[in-house]
């Protein structure tokens, strides 16, 4: 199997790969303070919380316990998520990709895969965030709760298993 990136320069890569990096970690800090308002005993890791809540009555409960500048910081950061998608998948993905730079076969095509799993883990973090924006926005449908913690195991799946690949490749000799 091939990279979804590969077709990039190899003397781009690297340049890239630091730009979507560093484009993370400045998103990542902006979610950081919006998340302290969503942490409360109902939702004690905020969103995440939020995201996992699994039932209906889980996540009204959360819903409850925000009080309405929560709800709207929620709403606005199920929106924001939608640009930190792209930017985390790309970044992920050529992390992978240079991790798999002149490593032997079983490794390069694990990264080529997971190149692939980083990008899919943002159209399942999309799906996430619509079934989140309708719980959210008042829907009485038990399943979008179910559909939001389903894909939302599968997003942290999938980037946990690419982290930890890219991450492996400081020790995997040639």
């Amino acid at each position: 199997m091939q990279h979804p990136l590969e077709f990039v320069p190899q003397n781009l890569r690297k340049p890239l790969f630091y730009f979507f990096f560093a484009f993370t970690l400045v998103i990542f800090g902006v979610f950081r303070p919006l998340d302290v308002p969503l942490q409360t005993s109902a939702a004690p890791s905020g969103i995440v919380s939020f995201e996992l809540a699994r039932t209906f009555d889980a996540s009204q409960a959360m819903i409850n316990s925000w009080d309405e500048d929560a709800r709207l910081t929620a709403a606005f950061g199920l929106g924001f998520d939608y640009l930190f998608m792209p930017v985390y998948a790309l970044a992920l993905s050529l992390g992978l990709l240079l991790a798999g730079n002149g490593k032997t076969n079983w490794y390069r095509s694990i990264t080529a895969w997971l190149g692939w799993g980083a990008f899919t883990s943002a159209l399942f973090d999309a799906v996430e965030n619509y079934s989140l924006w309708q719980a959210l926005t008042g829907s009485m449908n038990p399943s979008f709760p179910q559909i939001a913690a389903f894909c939302a195991t599968i997003k942290f799946i999938l980037l946990i298993a690419g982290l930890l690949t890219a991450l492996a490749r400081f020790a995997i000799r040639k």
